[in-house]
């Protein structure tokens, strides 16, 4: 339980800071923590993507809340994507209830690696290409993208939606404020989705409703909605650079771990 606290006070505060959901600290956690309450090895990995996801709904509320105090969420942006976000992690959700759950780790762990490079090279991703955000049948298509990914990884899909607001000319702390609020968004309709699917499914740990393992959540909740606002905090008082870099390295023995494992 201790350590449940510890990874929602981590997911919180990563949250506030890089406008993540918080998935990339909880997905790992709930791996190596989750056989502990009964997981089946072939059911860890979809009740650990599940579980991250019902979490990152209330980190990502609280979180944007925070940031929009400081009016730093483009709610116009959040608008105009959310339906194509969300058909998409309908999409992507459908699509881990065919995959192995050593197929779904090894995913999370390439994505993983491929997150690393951008916050180990945040330079390289700062600098405006676009002069406004993709509309039309581009938007469609990247919101899409966007939401079925996340829903394979367990993710808010923040760090993608950072770089392209980035990328787009936003301001890089509007561009995090924007991407919580993209958690939810994802999160909503990801998390009822893994309960469906996983109705009805044996090997789940003790206290799961389909692939959502209430405990392990609630534990996580209650520490990373207190911490979200620290990290909200700290990204509008100190260059995010270095911290950015840690994290990135973080995410590296994360994937290589998770590969290692399954």
């Amino acid at each position: 339980m201790i350590a449940l606290l510890l990874a929602g006070a981590a997911a919180g505060f990563a949250g506030g800071l890089f406008g993540i959901g918080g998935g990339f600290v909880v997905v790992p956690a709930l791996v190596f923590l989750l056989p502990l309450l009964g997981a089946s090895p072939e059911q860890t990995a979809h009740v650990a993507v599940g579980t991250s996801l019902a979490t990152i709904i209330f980190t990502s509320i609280r979180a944007t809340m925070s940031h929009a105090k400081r009016q730093a969420v483009d709610f116009e942006v959040l608008r105009g994507w959310a339906p194509w976000v969300v058909l998409g992690t309908a999409l992507g959700t459908w699509i881990a209830y065919y995959i192995s759950g050593s197929g779904l780790a090894l995913i999370f762990a390439i994505g993983v690696l491929a997150f690393a490079v951008y916050f180990l090279l945040p330079d390289r991703f700062a600098v405006p290409v676009f002069a406004a955000m993709p509309a039309g049948v581009p938007r469609a298509g990247l919101a899409g993208a966007l939401g079925a990914f996340s829903a394979l990884l367990g993710i808010g899909g923040g760090t993608l939606t950072t770089l392209t607001m980035t990328v787009c000319g936003a301001p890089i702390h509007r561009a995090i404020g924007t991407a919580g609020g993209m958690g939810a968004i994802i999160a909503i309709p990801g998390t009822i989705g893994f309960i469906l699917i996983g109705l009805g499914e044996t090997g789940l740990p003790w206290g799961s409703l389909g692939f959502v393992n209430l405990p392990a959540a609630a534990a996580i909740i209650v520490t990373s909605v207190i911490v979200a606002p620290l990290g909200v905090a700290a990204a509008h008082k100190m260059p995010p650079a270095l911290l950015r870099r840690v994290f990135g390295i973080y995410l590296i023995v994360v994937g290589v771990t998770m590969i290692a494992k399954f």
